[in-house]
C-alpha cells in the first residue's frame, strides 16, 4: 500500500485556540477577575491610612448675656470666641436724675446747702453720672426786710427795790405824719412776775404774758410827732432790773 497516504495528525496549540474563540474570552475574563481581586486586596491593605476620622465639632458661639457656653471649650479651659460684629455692652442701669432743692443758709446759717427733695438722694462725689455739672434750682431771693416802723421806743428804769422788783418804761415816739398803732414785746428776767402794766395819759391797750414774753398792744394809735409812755411793774426779778430784750413793732428799743 505504497500508494496510499498516511493521514496527517491534527494540529494542537494555537490552531486549537483559533478554532475555539470562547476559550480566549473565558481566559480574558478570568485574568480580569484575578486583577480586580489583587487590586481590592492592595486597597484594603492600605486602608488605615485612609480611615475616615470624625469631623471636628463646629465652634459654638454664644451671645453676651445668653448664658450658653461651649462644653468642649469649658473642658479645655479655652476662652469663648467672640461673635464677629457683636460687641458686649454694659448693662449698668442709667443714672437717676434726682431733683435737688437748695436750702438758703443751711442748718447753721452758712452757705446754701443742697438737700434732696422727697424720695431723692444727693449723688456723692465721683458718681458715674456726676462728671457733668448738674443744674440746680437757684436759691430763692431772700425775703425783703419789713419796712422800719416809724414808731420807736426807748427803755428806762423808773424805780427799783433791792434789785428784786422794778418799774420800767418804754417811751414810744411816732416819727410819721399820720397816727400809728404799735406793739411792745419784751422778755423780763427769768422767774419774774408781772404785777401790772399801764399807759400814762392815753387809753389802755391789751397786755399779755405768755411763755416768758410780755406783749402790749396799743388801744389807740399814737399821733404824728407825739409820744406816749408804757410802764410795767415786775417783781421777783432775781437781782436783775432790766429785760433781756425789748422791741417796738419788731425794732429793738434803745436804752438797753
Amino acid at each position: 500500500m505504497s500508494g496510499m497516504r498516511r493521514a496527517q495528525p491534527r494540529a494542537h496549540g494555537a490552531g486549537a485556540l483559533a478554532s475555539s474563540p470562547w476559550v480566549v474570552v473565558a481566559t480574558g475574563v478570568l485574568v480580569m477577575v484575578v486583577l480586580l481581586i489583587v487590586a481590592l486586596a492592595s486597597y484594603r491593605s492600605r486602608g488605615p491610612a485612609f480611615e475616615a476620622r470624625p469631623a471636628d465639632p463646629l465652634p459654638t458661639y454664644s451671645l453676651p448675656g445668653s448664658g450658653a457656653t461651649n462644653p468642649a471649650r469649658v473642658a479645655a479651659n479655652l476662652p469663648e470666641p467672640v461673635v464677629p460684629g457683636l460687641t458686649p455692652r454694659r448693662t449698668d442701669p442709667p443714672p437717676v436724675e434726682v431733683p435737688v432743692v437748695v436750702v438758703p443758709g443751711g442748718p447753721s446759717g452758712g452757705d446754701d446747702v443742697p438737700t434732696p427733695s422727697a424720695g431723692g438722694v444727693v449723688p456723692p462725689p465721683g458718681d458715674p453720672g456726676g462728671g457733668q455739672p448738674r443744674p440746680t434750682t437757684p436759691a430763692p431771693p431772700p425775703p425783703a426786710a419789713p419796712p422800719s416802723s416809724p414808731v420807736t421806743g426807748r427803755f428806762s428804769v423808773r424805780d427799783s427795790w433791792n434789785n428784786e422788783a422794778f418799774i420800767g418804761e418804754v417811751l414810744l415816739y411816732n416819727r410819721d405824719r399820720v397816727s400809728r398803732p404799735w406793739t411792745v414785746r419784751l422778755v423780763p428776767p427769768p422767774g419774774s412776775r408781772l404785777v401790772t402794766s399801764w399807759v400814762e395819759g392815753a387809753p389802755q391797750g391789751t397786755p399779755r404774758m405768755s411763755g416768758g414774753v410780755f406783749t402790749y398792744t396799743s388801744g389807740v394809735n399814737v399821733g404824728p410827732g407825739a409820744s406816749v409812755p408804757l410802764r410795767f411793774h415786775f417783781e421777783n426779778t432775781g437781782g436783775s432790773i432790766r429785760p433781756s430784750r425789748c422791741t417796738v413793732d419788731g425794732v429793738p428799743c434803745s436804752g438797753l
